[in-house]
């Protein structure tokens, strides 16, 4: 078959946005296209137009999917407790997971992953640790719960990289988990074979990885044996950017957690990791958030993703990631909406920004002599990072990429009298307008004109479930 051409008088390109450019990507079927050529100050010829403005779209690199039907419903104090912190939200979240179950989850998950399309994501890495009935049994198929998320996501139109989460403990002191935990848990094998069973899946837009939940969570000898487990596992042929699975880690989110690391391991949890484990390119470290000087360079020495979800890590009271000091050092990193208090990558990259401006009292703190716009600066590398953390090659207009587009309003009063030097930028920090209109995730239109194909019906069923588990 022939393939398929479109035409964008400006696309981004890793140089920034280039003029009148032609795309061809294949025939292939099922959101599986990939792009076959890119070429730049093509004349226009009778070809489909995407639009003026063309991006890629955004890999989100962190997802608890789950999280989003409760969005909203821990922002009132307890009278009861001292201090409200990431440990009481973490309370609140056990009783919601304790309600749900794989139908709830799939309706759910359809519903972010619409919101997550809707604004620019086009790939969702899915930290999934929600595995077992709420008692801690297995369901029938131990696996129902992570076929939620593959229907899910097959439904709503996007990537997924799957994370299917190994949880063992309870805490670095190696306490069994508590009973609102018991779902979570697997053992070496139980986990192995679940992960087996996932890679198993024929679906042209799905790859697999590996999340460790925590230092807290998986002792070191737990870490070692599935490590070694997977790196005698070849990588999917979709996995092209990949030699191996994407491993996913949380870090040092917390200062209790950095507090308990010193306590037990006698390190800091970066410090700990980056001694014990082979990071590398593979790795994505979701917060990161408390490092030290020396942790700062020897993480982005590694070429390891930092994982950063500035609108989760700013309602959970985390703390502030050393941006400037990463990115001198040439760190690599990307965004994810994590607990979906916000699905939108222009609020994550925003929040990047203005948490540095606030603690540092400076602007453009993502700007540099080299790449002097915080915009352009920012995008560029949440879309190399989420790339790499996803485990595929996405979120760049090369031959062999998936044909990912992100279609941007040039109608929008917002974009009025702009440069393409000034999209990103005005995109990003000129307003609350959702500037994206029409999205496509390999090869197949999935948005246009702002909504999904399928909202109305994703959301009806949403409404029902968050209504149903409302009533308890």
């Amino acid at each position: 078959m022939q393939p398929t051409r479109h035409h964008a008088d400006y696309a981004w390109l890793p140089s920034g946005f280039v003029h009148d450019v032609d795309f061809a990507t294949d025939a292939s079927t099922g959101g599986g296209a990939t792009l076959q050529s890119v070429h730049v100050d093509a004349p226009r010829a009778a070809t489909a137009s995407l639009g003026r403005i063309v991006v890629p779209g955004m890999p989100n690199l962190h997802s608890h999917a789950f999280q989003r039907a409760m969005a909203g419903l821990a922002e009132r104090g307890a009278p009861q407790q001292a201090e409200d912190s990431f440990w009481s939200w973490r309370e609140v979240m056990y009783a919601f997971a304790g309600r749900i179950g794989p139908d709830d989850l799939r309706a759910i998950a359809a519903q972010l992953y619409v919101e997550m399309l809707e604004a620019g994501y086009t790939q969702a890495c899915e930290f999934h640790y929600l595995h077992h009935q709420p008692d801690g049994r297995p369901y029938d198929d131990p696996a129902a719960m992570s076929l939620a998320l593959v229907e899910a996501a097959r439904e709503a139109g996007i990537g997924l990289t799957l994370l299917p989460t190994l949880y063992v403990t309870g805490g670095f002191d190696g306490r069994p988990l508590s009973e609102r935990q018991r779902r979570f848990g697997h053992d070496v094998d139980g986990y192995l074979r679940l992960l087996e069973r996932l890679r198993a899946i024929d679906e042209p837009t799905l790859n697999v990885g590996i999340a460790l939940h925590s230092l807290r969570a998986v002792p070191p000898d737990a870490m070692r044996a599935v490590l070694a487990a997977i790196d005698a596992i070849p990588a999917s042929p979709r996995q092209r950017t990949a030699a191996r699975m994407p491993v996913h880690i949380h870090i040092a989110e917390q200062i209790g957690e950095v507090q308990d690391c010193l306590a037990i391991r006698n390190a800091r949890p970066v410090e700990w990791l980056l001694d014990h484990a082979p990071v590398d390119a593979r790795w994505c470290l979701v917060h990161a958030t408390h490092l030290s000087d020396d942790e700062t360079r020897r993480l982005a020495a590694s070429r390891a993703v930092a994982g950063l979800c500035p609108t989760t890590e700013a309602n959970l009271g985390d703390g502030l990631f050393p941006l400037r000091a990463y990115l001198d050092a040439d760190g690599v990193l990307g965004i994810g909406s994590d607990s979906h208090i916000s699905v939108s990558p222009v609020e994550e990259l925003r929040w990047l920004e203005y948490g540095q401006r606030l603690v540092t009292r400076h602007r453009n703190i993502s700007a540099s002599t080299a790449t002097p716009s915080s915009g352009e600066t920012l995008y560029a590398r949440a879309l190399a990072g989420g790339a790499a953390a996803a485990g595929g090659a996405l979120a760049a207009f090369a031959p062999g990429h998936r044909a990912d587009f992100v279609v941007l309003d040039d109608a929008s009063p917002l974009l009025a009298g702009r440069t393409p030097q000034q999209f990103v930028d005005t995109w990003l920090f000129g307003g609350n307008a959702n500037l994206v209109r029409d999205v496509m995730v390999g090869g197949e239109w999935v948005v246009r004109e702002r909504r999904h194909r399928d909202a109305e019906r994703i959301a009806r069923r949403y409404r029902d479930v968050v209504e149903r588990l409302a009533r308890g």
